[in-house]
């Protein structure tokens, strides 16, 4: 992709591109390099480029638009959204001929046109068919990012940033990996930490304070984001905890309730327990009155967490218990939150 990005700056455009790939933020930004690179003002660029939808339209009509020539520019851009969902003829037949008729123009494609194909993911044994086949040597890539904090320190220093090791750490703790909120998000706090400093580093305080989820939320809804093993928003969850109750306070309450959520756990994994009736279990956990309710959401949970987990995860809430009481060394609490969602969840 950096290729790409690099010829097109250079003002090399070729005259078919086949955008292949679920990031479809990527694919819409090198979208937008090609647009800018080929007309002198934004009123050209809006008045010859023409975005068709594969489900509208079978592969010869795609090259009929194709080779009709531009009203006010030397050349005009196609975008085909979807295209692995292109139309198809109605016989074999007339298959035949769009196939032939797409593929004839593919090898000599028209000087007045450039064509982007943006395709999602297709069957490994459709890319080597009809449509896909033609465009092979025209496919770039745009696969589903593998590694957020790689993808995230790259974007950073594409714009002249650079995360420090804590703050991308908590960066990638609870964003989501996909490069639109990525590039979103990074974009935002650089925005927030340009009023702030020159020295061009983004710092964990940059990250909490830009970083976050919108809705208020408690521990029983911090109890269902474990148990949906949901890094991003256990994180989200815990911060927002510890904003409205003070930090260490906010922190310190969070452990105490997991430590009683994840020995519960540890409890019900014993099977003798699991098959007495609610009522016993229920007295086992330390749940009475009206918490007896709340078992069978235990018994659900259960489903995410093995022993080991829950042993694992007791652990690591001993650990930060102790980091709390200043018996083990820590920067900052919002620091050893992250650290501890990454254990449970981890």
């Amino acid at each position: 992709m950096e290729a790409l990005k690099k010829n097109i700056l250079a003002g090399t455009i070729s005259p078919v591109y086949f955008f292949y790939g679920t990031e479809s933020y990527l694919k819409e930004e090198c979208a937008d390099m090609i647009r800018t690179a080929m007309f002198p003002s934004e009123a050209d660029a809006a008045a010859n480029t023409h975005i068709f939808y594969g489900t509208d339209l079978t592969p010869g009509e795609l090259i009929s638009k194709a080779s009709e020539y531009p009203m006010f520019t030397a050349k005009q851009l196609i975008i085909v959204r979807q295209f692995d969902k292109i139309k198809k003829p109605s016989t074999k037949e007339l298959q035949k001929q769009h196939d032939e008729k797409f593929s004839n123009y593919i090898k000599s494609p028209a000087e007045f046109s450039v064509l982007i194909f943006d395709a999602d993911q297709v069957e490994k044994k459709e890319l080597e068919k009809s449509s896909f086949a033609t465009l092979k040597k025209y496919r770039h890539d745009f696969p589903a990012i593998k590694a957020p904090d790689l993808f995230a320190s790259n974007r950073a220093k594409a714009s002249g940033w650079e995360f420090d090791t804590d703050a991308l750490k908590a960066f990638t703790a609870y964003i989501q990996p996909s490069a639109r909120e990525i590039c979103h998000e990074i974009e935002k706090i650089i925005l927030y930490a340009s009023s702030r400093s020159a020295e061009k580093r983004i710092t964990p305080p940059d990250v909490y304070e830009c970083v976050g989820i919108s809705r208020t939320y408690n521990v029983f809804e911090l109890e269902k984001a474990l148990a949906e093993r949901n890094l991003r928003l256990c994180s989200g969850i815990s911060l927002m905890i510890m904003d409205q109750e003070g930090q260490k306070e906010g922190l310190g309450n969070i452990v105490r309730f997991l430590t009683t959520f994840y020995i519960r756990l540890w409890k019900l994994s014993l099977p003798d327990v699991r098959q007495l009736p609610q009522t016993e279990i229920a007295k086992i956990l330390g749940m009475y009155g009206k918490q007896e309710y709340f078992v069978k959401n235990y018994l659900t949970y259960l489903r995410s967490f093995s022993l080991q987990d829950a042993e694992l995860a007791i652990t690591a809430l001993r650990e930060t218990d102790a980091a709390l009481k200043g018996l083990l060394p820590y920067p900052d609490e919002k620091y050893l939150l992250l650290r501890l969602m990454q254990k449970l969840l981890g």
